[in-house]
């Protein structure tokens, strides 16, 4: 019998790896599978961080997947499972389409995705694979954080700060941290938490400066504009002769 398998785990765990391993070993023994993602490192191909890499069909956010295998079926004459990579970006509409998919036409379905955001809950895909998934496994591959301890939460970090406020969907890099750009990084329960008090606690900061200042200054939000007249002229700064006192 078919069934629906949703296997999470954090960053780095082998997600990717594993859902390329499935695809592989049945192809090599002859049976038709369908590869899919969404937004993965490289457009169009489930890819590891390992270096290995296949071809996949891309989910868009509107995409029937239910309708997709059947015409599959139609075309190759069969489809014996239906691989599905980074599943915590797929709508929850989506993943019943899935379930569908192992109900009504007989396709396994192996799902592979994070379990939750860097904002700390559940994704909505990933939700619904969970309510959904006729079994239901992490994978047993433990990252660690940077103190040594078991790293459960994925987090977001711009200019180097932990931040927990932003939209959910940003295609970041998970290498070093350059100026402006978004990168993630894995932490342990306890180092997430005091990376988001602190995130949190500067964002409550920023709203309560706004809110104390008075109405004829501006706020940090909005635009500034500023009179010319009123902008002093700079000085020049001359560097002192050799008689002078520095």
């Amino acid at each position: 019998m078919a069934e629906l398998r949703f296997t999470f785990g954090t960053m780095g765990s082998g997600k990717s790896t594993q859902a390329l391993q499935i695809h592989h070993n049945l192809r090599a023994r002859g049976l038709s599978t369908i590869l899919m993602t969404q937004l993965d490192r490289r457009e169009g191909r489930v890819s590891s961080r390992l270096g290995v890499s296949a071809e996949a069909e891309v989910v868009e956010p509107g995409t029937d997947l239910l309708d997709l295998v059947r015409r599959r079926q139609q075309s190759a004459g069969s489809v014996d499972a239906v691989i599905c990579d980074e599943a915590q970006f797929y709508d929850p509409v989506q993943c019943e389409q899935l379930a569908r998919v192992v109900d009504e036409l007989g396709v396994d379905v192996f799902a592979f995705g994070l379990l939750t955001t860097f904002q700390g809950v559940m994704f909505p895909g990933s939700a619904r694979m969970m309510e959904l998934a006729d079994s239901r496994t992490e994978i047993q591959v433990e990252a660690r954080c940077w103190c040594g301890a078991r790293a459960t939460h994925n987090a977001r970090f711009v200019d180097g700060q932990q931040v927990v406020s932003g939209q959910v969907v940003v295609v970041g890099d998970t290498g070093g941290p350059t100026a402006g750009e978004v990168t993630y990084d894995l932490l342990c329960r306890g180092h997430w938490m005091e990376g988001a008090k602190a995130a949190r606690g500067a964002q409550l900061a920023l709203l309560q400066d706004d809110e104390a200042r008075s109405d004829d200054q501006p706020a940090r939000s909005g635009p500034v504009e500023v009179d010319p007249t009123a902008v002093p002229i700079p000085l020049q700064a001359t560097r002192p002769s050799s008689g002078e006192a520095s």
